[in-house]
């Protein structure tokens, strides 16, 4: 049989969402539809970019200019929050992946050999130790030791790829 343990941080949810002004890009332009020559003489809807992440939002459905602003970036911050919750949600799953693995049985950790008293972490290569009876007694800082190195390598290889 396998087992397979993720160890998971509390989700850190978006409280407000913060939006720096000078990440914005704000248009005006005449709304379309009924409204007669007030639609057509004042520029009551607005379009607000968020640059960093390529966001847009338009809103032209209430007659005055700061009713749309304010309705486009209730939105346009709805949305934003949906993204960071999506990308962390993601980040959780990638993580979560990482320490789990597919929990297939063929998917070996490590293995015991109780009568040659040998320990083998199939995660690093070559990693066999002869020391069973100090290790069950709770010697595991060899152990321990390689496999953080082996973490270290790992990560620096990914962010190289990543760069």
């Amino acid at each position: 049989s396998a087992a397979t343990v993720a160890i998971i941080p509390d989700d850190e949810a978006v409280d407000e969402v913060v939006i720096n002004p000078a990440d914005l890009k704000v248009d005006t332009f005449r709304s379309s539809g009924a409204g007669g020559q007030h639609v057509n003489k004042t520029e009551s809807a607005i379009r607000i970019t968020h640059i960093p992440s390529g966001l847009v939002v338009e809103n032209q459905t209430a007659r005055s200019q700061h009713a749309n602003r304010e309705h486009a970036m209730k939105r346009l911050k709805a949305q934003l929050l949906e993204a960071e919750r999506s990308k962390q949600a993601a980040a959780q799953a990638e993580s979560r992946k990482l320490q789990v693995g597919s929990g297939d049985r063929s998917q070996r950790i490590r293995t015991y050999n109780f009568p040659q008293g040998r320990i083998t972490d199939h995660r690093v290569e070559g990693l066999t130790l002869y020391d069973l009876p100090n290790i069950l007694q709770g010697g595991l800082d060899e152990l321990v030791e390689r496999l953080s190195r082996e973490h270290q390598a790992d990560e620096l290889a990914r962010l190289t790829e990543a760069a």
